[in-house]
């Protein structure tokens, strides 16, 4: 009797296996199709506004010589692309880039994992955190330049003054925010502060950390090019600083399409990390 009941339960089961599997297929069907009309509409309002945009010029709407056109912009990056003389520029500002996102989130992190374990340091750190972060970053570009020189390590210092603040609030406010359970079962068991940090509050704050790599993607560019527009001689902001020297406004847009691409780029690869890293959690 346990045999045929055990097949019984087995046949009853299947058919809502089956069931299961069919109401997930047409739900990621349906998502499929949900992000190819995302696309589509995305792809539609760029093409809209471009449309405009260049109709507008054409029309005299707008002023040509303040706002170009787009058929002008891109004429001008392909030239640019042609000549090589656009390419050294774009990976000068991505190398500055790169550094600035890693050592911004590696030291906001590490600085904010200092802040929890030590509530002293907390209390005493936290009036010049906030001072930090209400300063307007250009402001401190002077003396990055006469502290490191009119090059790569003031443009990189300009960056983390502003990656490495968000990057320790954000960070420090998600460990803060940990169920105080999850600390209290780990302490029961005997486990220290380290222990505490490895088994309850890092596992529980990982998402937000990753995060927190989607904004710095964002506040490294801001950085670079600040930094780029007070001491460079190369890169995108030096492109744009350039632009508005000689009155070349086509330039200058066309600069910061570039940049618009390059980080659009940048960030869909962190996006893309994240997924990864967060997927079986």
């Amino acid at each position: 009797m346990d045999n045929q009941d055990n097949h019984q339960r087995i046949q009853t089961n299947q058919p809502n296996e089956t069931l299961k599997q069919d109401v997930h297929q047409r739900f990621l069907k349906a998502r499929k199709r949900e992000t190819k009309w995302v696309r589509l509409f995305q792809a539609a309002i760029l093409l809209l506004f471009l449309s405009l945009w260049e109709l507008a010029s054409r029309l005299k709407w707008i002023d040509v010589l303040l706002f170009s056109y787009p058929t002008k912009v891109f004429a001008l990056l392909w030239e640019k692309l042609l000549d090589g003389t656009l390419l050294p520029h774009v990976a000068v500002t991505v190398e500055e880039t790169i550094i600035g996102f890693f050592l911004g989130t590696i030291l906001g992190t590490a600085l904010a994992v200092v802040i929890w374990w030590s509530p002293f340091l907390s209390r005493v750190l936290d009036p010049y955190i906030v001072v930090l972060n209400s300063m307007p970053k250009v402001a401190l570009g002077p003396l990055f330049i006469v502290g490191f020189g009119p090059g790569l390590l003031s443009i990189i210092a300009t960056t983390l003054s502003i990656t490495v603040i968000i990057t320790t609030l954000v960070v420090y406010g998600s460990f803060k925010e940990v169920d105080h359970n999850y600390v209290k079962v780990v302490k029961l068991f005997g486990g220290n502060q380290r222990k505490v940090f490895l088994k309850a509050i890092l596992p529980s704050s990982f998402p937000a950390i990753v995060s927190t790599l989607k904004v710095n993607v964002g506040l490294a560019w801001i950085g670079v090019i600040v930094g780029e527009f007070l001491v460079s001689q190369k890169g995108l902001g030096y492109l744009i600083i350039y632009g508005f020297q000689v009155f070349n406004f086509t330039l200058v847009i066309s600069t910061l399409f570039v940049i618009a691409i390059v980080a659009t780029v940048m960030y869909q690869l962190v996006a893309n990390l994240e997924k990864k890293l967060t997927k079986h959690r």
